[in-house]
């Protein structure tokens, strides 16, 4: 009869169990710790696949997070934040500065965790007192369709009066403001030169029936039928942003930026953390590094987006646009958009009644 040890089969399982942890643990932390979603609300398109390919990577991977972008535009983006409110679906969102400041009055975000990354942006792109913060910074200026000026032997544009410029009747392009940053920009500089300002619009609503209205081709409602009329001569000079402008030139349409001499105006995608959301540390977590110089190169190298940062160093492709945007930067204004979005109803119902009706 074999003498086997009588404790030897009740000592397998546990020597196996033993074997299996003292395996277990030379794995890494990371590969204890669940990978943790975070949704991000943005625009889709151009701006989603840049961020997705080249800007959340590295943080999804320092992180063990995974990032999923909630696509749409920035009044989509916050009505969904808003429907949510109680109970949010999203963590960070990116908006127009415009309703990026609507969403800070109602509540919607949570302020940002003091770091000092944030002394390292430009003034103008802290927003409301920390609860908000610019990762895309631009600006509305003017562009002009260079074969038609050459063909005219016209000077370059200089200023936001040359719109009202009477060699320009039926060539002025101009984006409904009731529709359109851009448009609502370029009347609010008209409305400041004539004496008024964000929250007082009457005099540039005097006046543009005599000055830029009558020279005015069409009212559209956004860009995108832009590109066909600068390429048909019927659009010689409109409101626009230099990025807009670099993309049009890349198909080669005959446009150019110029810097009005009494300013642009300053165009910024903002980011908050939601408030209330499910994740609040690895959410700040991720808002701050989307402002440090590492984030927003790849930003501007990959998907030209302007840096909010200005530490960041461009890669050589694009070292003269960067230089260039922050000379721009030095005369760019700011609008006050608590008292524009006060009034904004009234203002639609204005513009929509007496300028495009």
């Amino acid at each position: 009869m074999s003498k086997r040890n009588p404790d030897r089969k009740s000592r397998a399982p546990w020597l196996a169990g033993a074997a299996l942890l003292a395996a277990l643990s030379v794995l890494p932390a990371s590969a204890w710790a669940q990978q943790k979603t975070l949704y991000v609300g943005m625009n889709g398109g151009d701006m989603e696949r840049a961020f997705t390919q080249y800007v959340f990577h590295d943080f999804e991977k320092a992180n063990n997070a995974k990032i999923v972008v909630v696509p749409g535009t920035s009044t989509e983006v916050l009505a969904k934040a808003q429907a949510y409110k109680g109970s949010p679906q999203m963590h960070v969102m990116f908006l127009d500065d415009g309703v990026m400041a609507r969403a800070a009055s109602m509540g919607l975000c949570e302020k940002l965790r003091d770091d000092p990354v944030l002394k390292d942006l430009y003034p103008t792109a802290v927003m409301k007192d920390g609860m908000a913060a610019g990762i895309d910074m631009g600006m509305t200026g003017l562009g002009y369709n260079t074969r038609l000026f050459k063909k005219n032997g016209w000077a370059a544009p200089t200023s936001w009066m040359d719109l009202a410029d009477p060699k320009y009747k039926g060539k002025v392009v101009f984006q409904s403001a009731s529709n359109s940053t851009f448009g609502l920009h370029a009347f609010l500089m008209f409305n400041r030169i004539e004496g008024g300002d964000d929250q007082h619009t009457d005099p540039g609503f005097a006046k543009w029936s005599s000055t830029i209205g009558p020279n005015v081709l069409e009212y559209i409602p956004n860009s995108a039928k832009l590109a066909e009329m600068i390429q048909s001569d019927e659009a010689a000079i409109f409101p626009l942003t230099p990025t807009a402008i670099a993309r049009l030139q890349k198909r080669d349409i005959p446009v150019e930026y110029v810097q009005p001499k009494e300013g642009s105006v300053i165009l910024m995608v903002g980011e908050c953390v939601i408030a209330n959301n499910s994740e609040p540390d690895l959410a700040q977590k991720l808002a701050l590094y989307l402002l440090s110089p590492q984030a927003q190169a790849n930003a501007l190298k990959y998907g030209g987006h302007f840096p909010s940062n200005r530490k960041v160093q461009a890669d050589p492709a694009n070292q003269d646009m960067l230089k260039q945007f922050q000379t721009y930067m030095e005369t760019a204004k700011v609008l006050d958009w608590d008292a524009i979005n006060a009034t904004r109803a009234a203002f639609n119902a204005r513009w929509n009644r007496t300028v495009e009706r």
